[in-house]
């Protein structure tokens, strides 16, 4: 009975430390340099393009994160979109606009990424404009992945470009933490566009 014992305390021990082990990997890979958020709102309502004869509506939040993504992990490294239980040294909020001129055929992009950083602290906002002559009737899909990839590369240019943000990214710590993405709710909402077509 008392090797019995012996073992089972053994193999609890055990136990023990593989989970130990294992919250310390998800910890060090929750922490990411930059977490990016985008409205739910972007992904549950869609916008309409206008045209005297075709309409073309769409949802902006799953194209402004095919678009950014990438964009954003090739200038700054470690990049995630915002989840639960993830925290990283900025917040990135970005807020994507489309607006389509049938009468001169241009397609007007633009994205606007507020950084926070620490306990939502506003560091600045980067803004990328964008127009691309395009056809609303034909593969309308590629004209505005186009219009807003131009934004988001004029948008990741001057976000390079500001020294304050490359300084808190290069820090081995920020002074007032990481910050967790469950940090959302409490940041200053930037103008809500629920019915902006």
């Amino acid at each position: 009975m008392r090797n019995y014992i012996t073992k089972l305390a053994l193999l609890l021990a055990l136990f023990a430390n593989a989970n130990v082990w294992a919250d310390e990997a998800a910890s060090s890979a929750s922490s990411t340099q930059m977490l990016v958020h985008i409205q739910p709102l972007e992904y549950n309502n869609p916008i309409i393009l206008w045209h005297p004869y075709t309409n073309y509506w769409f949802y902006q939040g799953p194209v402004v994160e095919h678009v950014a993504m990438p964009k954003l992990t090739q200038a700054f490294g470690n990049v995630s979109v915002c989840e639960a239980n993830q925290s990283g040294k900025v917040l990135v909020w970005l807020q994507p606009k489309m607006f389509y001129n049938p009468q001169v055929q241009i397609f007007y992009g633009k994205v606007t990424a507020n950084v926070y950083t620490g306990m939502g602290k506003f560091i600045a906002s980067y803004e990328g404009e964008s127009a691309l002559h395009g056809f609303i009737d034909i593969r309308v899909e590629d004209w505005i992945e186009k219009s807003y990839a131009l934004a988001v590369d004029k948008m990741v240019e001057k976000m390079k470009a500001d020294s304050a943000l490359q300084g808190l990214l290069s820090a081995a710590k920020v002074a007032d933490g990481d910050t967790p993405c469950s940090m959302i709710s409490l940041l200053p909402t930037p103008k809500i566009r629920a019915l902006s077509f």
